[in-house]
């Protein structure tokens, strides 16, 4: 069962959209997997090119736009597929 927040948080990533598509993340189906448990999120993603230039950005405005919403204390962004995905997933869940 999808709780209210993973429905929020689905809502609030149709806004992240990726600038040389114009497409949302979610139309894209890069979202691969949103878990949430008192109010703690995980969310993986994948970008569209494993050398996506866009990938760090993608997956700041992720967390960004998933801390604003209402009950979600802490967000943990994990990007796959990427050349640089452990430097991006290092950096954007440091602290």
């Amino acid at each position: 069962m999808v709780s209210e927040i993973e429905n929020k948080i689905m809502e609030a990533l149709k806004e992240v959209y990726d600038p040389e598509t114009g497409m949302n993340m979610v139309d894209m189906q890069l979202i691969s997997k949103i878990e949430e448990k008192n109010g703690e999120v995980n969310i993986e993603f994948s970008p569209s090119s494993p050398l996506c230039p866009i990938a760090f950005y993608l997956a700041e405005e992720i967390k960004k736009r998933v801390l604003k919403i209402e009950g979600v204390k802490k967000v943990k962004v994990i990007c796959k597929g990427h050349i640089m995905e452990n430097e991006i997933n290092r950096l954007i869940n440091e602290g």
